[in-house]
């Protein structure tokens, strides 16, 4: 939604999983929100920490997406439906549909829950569940 939490996280995550495997050079990796609420502001602080957790530090600014994003890029995932949505209605036009996924990878979880409005807890499932994620979505692209 506004780059601060899910999508900044799931950015560092997955740079570092294509790091470690040595496909840097094969990726450009990014990410940004379908809200502008937040744009230049930090990752979350709570996000940051629980992230932390996990040896992760996850840095940037958000920034929305922009029409130029369906065209430049391969990929979009998306966090939850809300997010598809809002995609949709800025700007991806049908030949750009099939650009947008859902960022998950877990069987019994179809959206990675938003935890801005949430605790501790909510931060750490939510890190668990991109940093699993990050490494299936490598396997799948690779």
């Amino acid at each position: 939604m506004g780059n601060i939490c899910r999508s900044p996280a799931a950015e560092s995550f997955f740079r570092r999983e294509v790091e470690l495997a040595g496909l840097a050079s094969s990726f450009e990796i990014d990410s940004a929100g379908t809200g502008g609420w937040h744009i230049g502001a930090p990752p979350d602080q709570r996000m940051q920490e629980a992230a932390e957790k996990q040896g992760l530090c996850i840095s940037g600014s958000a920034r929305q997406v922009c029409e130029a994003d369906f065209e430049h890029f391969d990929w979009i995932f998306c966090m939850d439906d809300d997010n598809y949505s809002n995609l949709m209605s800025m700007g991806a036009s049908p030949e750009h549909t099939h650009k947008l996924l859902p960022f998950i990878g877990h069987e019994s979880i179809d959206d990675v829950p938003d935890p801005y409005y949430g605790g501790e807890e909510g931060f750490n499932f939510v890190v668990t569940l991109i940093h699993d994620a990050t490494k299936k979505l490598l396997n799948k692209l690779s």
